[in-house]
């Protein structure tokens, strides 16, 4: 789960609302209860008791009330729309750079040995016979078509990568925060 807001939304109706509390659960609703509960347990913010209660407790509940109390002190109490972290500039920048950097090694790429296998081709002078270039054509093509048809996924997936980066530099302690002096 990413915010208060994504998790608010995998229900299939809002538990918190009061005109939602009397409603069935459904094993999705219970899944996401259990999804965050193992999220908070593997964050070490539930000790092993307290997980095997609140899950006993979600697998057993019949409707939607039962289960906001029981990740109401693990998720922000906020259901806003805004993203928890907007990426600055620089990274937006550097993923977009990285995603051309990659359409350019993938054109090269189909570029590169197509070119060669067709000139092969051409100067052994079977160029009336079977056109075998044509199976690195397809195979190299794949590469180019699938890095050209996911571009925002590529990119998405890259800025991801920078912000982990960027995530792991910030909590590394630096030398007067308890490194080598």
């Amino acid at each position: 789960m990413n915010g208060p807001a994504d998790l608010w939304s995998s229900f299939t109706h809002d538990p918190r609302q009061s005109a939602n509390a009397g409603l069935r659960a459904s094993d999705g609703d219970r899944g996401v209860v259990q999804q965050v509960l193992t999220e908070a347990y593997a964050d070490g913010r539930l000790d092993r008791e307290e997980f095997d209660a609140r899950t006993a407790q979600a697998t057993t509940a019949r409707t939607l009330g039962e289960l906001p109390a029981l990740v109401s002190d693990l998720v922000a109490p906020g259901a806003s729309s805004v993203p928890a972290h907007v990426p600055d500039d620089d990274l937006q920048r550097r993923a977009v750079a990285r995603y051309e950097s990659d359409r350019r090694e993938a054109l090269l790429g189909f570029l590169g040995p197509s070119i060669i296998c067709v000139v092969i081709w051409w100067v052994l002078g079977v160029g009336g016979t079977f056109f075998w270039p044509g199976f690195v054509i397809a195979g190299t093509g794949i590469n180019l078509m699938r890095t050209l048809v996911t571009r925002q996924d590529m990119i998405a997936s890259n800025l991801r990568k920078l912000e982990k980066k960027q995530q792991h530099r910030e909590q590394r302690p630096g030398p007067d925060e308890g490194g080598e002096e």
